[in-house]
Order: C-alpha cells, then structure tokens, then sequence
C-alpha cells in the first residue's frame, strides 16, 4: 500500500482556503488543522469530545490527553495545542458553544458523531475537490512529522507527539526532500 502524500505548505494553504466555499467551512477546517497541526489520525479526530479540548469555561486546553480507546496503538498520549490550533479550535468554539461539552466535539450533517470511516471520506472529498491527488486522511499526520523532522526536531520528541512506541515506526513517516539535502551538505 502507498504511503500518504505530504503535503507542501501552498497545498496545506490551497485546501484551507478551499474549505471557505465548503458548507461546514470551520468544522472542516479544523478537522484538517488537527491533522496539520498535531499529527492526529482520523480515529483519534473522531473519537474527541468537547469537553477534550476545552475546559468549562470553553477556553482551548494547552493539552489534552487522548485516552487509549481513543488512539490506534492502545497507549494514552498527550496532544500538545500549539498557537496555529489553539485560534482554530478558538474560532470553532463560536460554532458549538452552545452544545453538551460531553457530546463529539465533530459532527455530520446530520447530526451524528463521526465514524473513523466516514471521517477518512470527508478527507478524501476535500482533497480531491481542491484538486490534491495522492492525498489521504493520512497526509495530515505524514506532513505534520515531516515537517518536525524538517524543522530538526528530535526522532525521540517526533516519535512521542505521533504517540509511536517505536522510532523505526516515525522515521517510516520522514520523508526525505531536497530541503533537508540542501541543509546536510551545508553542515560539512
């Protein structure tokens, strides 16, 4: 099976910016920006409730814990909320506020919570619609490590944000570009 494109920061900006014509604009564009920007897989996404992510007062958490049943390995982990998501989840608050804090914090159009399934669906609806080919409910969490791992930031802190045991697992998500052979050679 092919592994999920990562995606360059135009192509980030471009699906973004598609999802402003979308009928469920800031839902979408922060289910996207949980992938971007915290490395989570559509079952971790799917599984989270509001009161996850928020406190009562409806202030973004600084971190939230994913508990095992929420995660694909069976390991609770800690996702850290950098300053991008925080004013994602901030803005999307304005949206649900009014909702039971211990309901899904994401919902389909009908109301319901979202499977894993139909979760990866509405990643690869967006993606293709925005016309980004090879992309997958994945390419969130492959971009988010490897633009880490771009960033020189340590396999052993990439491999505890993507809640991996191992970091043969991580380094299988790092891909290797032209920027990180450019920079290489300039340390010799």
């Amino acid at each position: 099976m092919a592994q999920a494109r990562t995606l360059s920061d135009d192509e980030i900006k471009m699906v973004l910016n598609y999802c402003r014509a979308r009928r469920h604009c800031v839902r979408d564009r922060t289910i996207l920006q949980l992938s971007f920007l915290a490395g989570l897989r559509v079952i971790e996404i799917a599984g989270l409730k509001i009161e996850d992510v928020y406190e009562d007062t409806g202030k973004v958490r600084d971190s939230f814990v994913l508990a095992a049943e929420q995660t694909k390995g069976g390991f609770e982990r800690r996702v850290f909320v950098g300053r991008k998501l925080n004013k994602a989840l901030a803005d999307y608050y304005q949206i649900i506020r009014k909702r039971k804090h211990d309901t899904p914090l994401f919902q389909t159009q009908i109301g319901g919570a979202f499977s894993a399934n139909t979760m990866c669906q509405l990643f690869l609806n967006i993606y293709s619609a925005a016309g980004l080919r090879g992309a997958s409910s994945h390419s969130g969490r492959r971009t988010f490590i490897t633009k880490l791992a771009n960033s020189g930031v340590n396999v052993r802190v990439l491999a505890a944000l993507a809640g991996h045991r191992s970091i043969v697992t991580t380094q299988r998500y790092i891909d290797v570009n032209e920027v990180q052979l450019a920079r290489a050679v300039e340390l010799v």
